[in-house]
């Protein structure tokens, strides 16, 4: 580090040139691009052999330090600080300039591939994928970054671990958002890099949804992917549309706290609620499982059913242009409501067959030792099997 910086003494770097921004903070995508031209080609390749041996964490952390150091003598250039202090002249030379050595350095951007490099791959390099100012090469850079991550098996159980433990999370919801529009973008959006971002998605995803049901930090998460699903799933890209949809029955499903807030929203984005009951309705088999998994689910997401009843009923009487979707949607949910007490009044069928055979077969096993030695040993499917047996019924 002191030999970069010694040797860099010597070059005279335009910043405020190669950084046309306005204000005294510059944003991700007016940096990413820096090219590396003035930098000497015998100290450019000694910065690149030294990252190489640099431990992740010691570069990590030199990189935040360098590029404090930077910012602070770009706000000086800004302000016109004549008081000899470091970047007093508008193209003075900059002994922190191994920063940007360091970070256009190719391997150096396979070096931040722990938890925190995940955390601001996210939060900062994502969204310059997203801009459409980001050139391939960036955007090569960028991918090529999370793909190393994901690469480590062992890593990556922990960093997916790690994203259900922390409070701030490795994949919030924001950049989540960013992740589902460049994963599934308009057919006529598609470019050399979306079947890169469709390969590492599903491993993302995984993170991005990763929490502790029912704590309250994930009560919020939940209600902020709940309202980007609905909003992206009425935006008339179909397979945004699909994969969105999915990701609000999850929350539903996975998550029933989430009902109260799509009572919330349901007013505001009818068609996309319509989506997401018909999902629900077509695939129930998929979902009944987790529904019918505890009394408490099943009566929420039958409560809300009849919310949404009311307010299809009051829509539909008021009339308006959305008046088919209120009426399609309030099928849909007839059917949902249905199949809640058709399971209601199963359960209760079950419990008195099952109080009913109890009791018949105390009588008989009372008289039948044989038959109360096998039944002592069976479970409960092949003790009923016996009493029928017994009875041949």
């Amino acid at each position: 580090m002191d030999y970069v910086g010694r040797e860099l003494t010597q070059v005279r770097f335009p910043w405020l040139k190669m950084f046309p921004f306005k204000g005294p903070w510059p944003k991700l995508i007016d940096v990413i691009n820096v090219p590396v031209c003035d930098i000497p080609e015998p100290i450019y390749k000694t910065s690149v052999d030294w990252i190489k041996q640099v431990p992740v964490m010691t570069l990590s952390g030199f990189i935040v330090w360098a590029f404090r150091c930077t910012l602070t003598h770009l706000e000086a250039q800004q302000e016109g600080v004549n008081s000899g202090k470091i970047g007093e002249q508008p193209t003075s030379p900059k002994p922190h300039a191994e920063a940007y050595v360091s970070r256009t350095g190719q391997d150096s951007v396979y070096s931040l591939d722990d938890g925190s490099g995940l955390l601001s791959w996210a939060h900062n390099l994502l969204p310059v994928v997203s801009n459409s100012d980001c050139n391939p090469q960036s955007r090569d850079l960028i991918l090529q970054l999370v793909e190393k991550i994901l690469s480590d098996p062992m890593a990556w159980t922990m960093r997916r671990n790690q994203a259900i433990r922390e409070r701030e999370r490795l994949i919030p919801p924001p950049s989540f958002e960013i992740l589902l529009r460049l994963t599934f973008p308009a057919s006529s959006a598609r470019v050399k890099a979306t079947e890169r971002f469709e390969a590492i998605y599903p491993s993302l995803k995984e993170v991005a949804l990763a929490g502790a049901p029912g704590s309250e930090a994930m009560k919020q998460v939940i209600k902020q992917i709940f309202t980007l699903s609905l909003k992206l799933a009425k935006e008339g890209n179909p397979t945004l549309a699909k994969e969105a949809t999915e990701i609000a029955i999850w929350c539903v499903t996975e998550h029933v706290d989430c009902c109260e807030h799509w009572d919330n929203l349901y007013m505001r984005n009818p068609a996309a609620s319509v989506a997401v009951l018909k999902k629900l309705v077509d695939n129930w088999k998929d979902h009944s499982l987790k529904i019918f998994s505890s009394p408490r689910n099943t009566l929420t997401l039958g409560q809300t059913m009849k919310s949404f009843r009311l307010e299809n009923q009051k829509a539909i009487t008021e009339g308006g242009a959305n008046v088919s979707l209120y009426k399609e949607a309030d099928k849909y949910c007839k059917l949902i409501s249905r199949r809640l007490s058709y399971n209601h009044y199963c359960l209760k069928a079950t419990a008195v067959v099952l109080a009913a055979a109890g009791a018949t077969a105390a009588v008989v096993l009372s008289s039948n030792m044989e038959l109360k030695n096998l039944v002592n040993s069976l479970d409960l499917h092949l003790y009923l099997n016996a009493i029928t047996t017994a009875f041949n019924i």
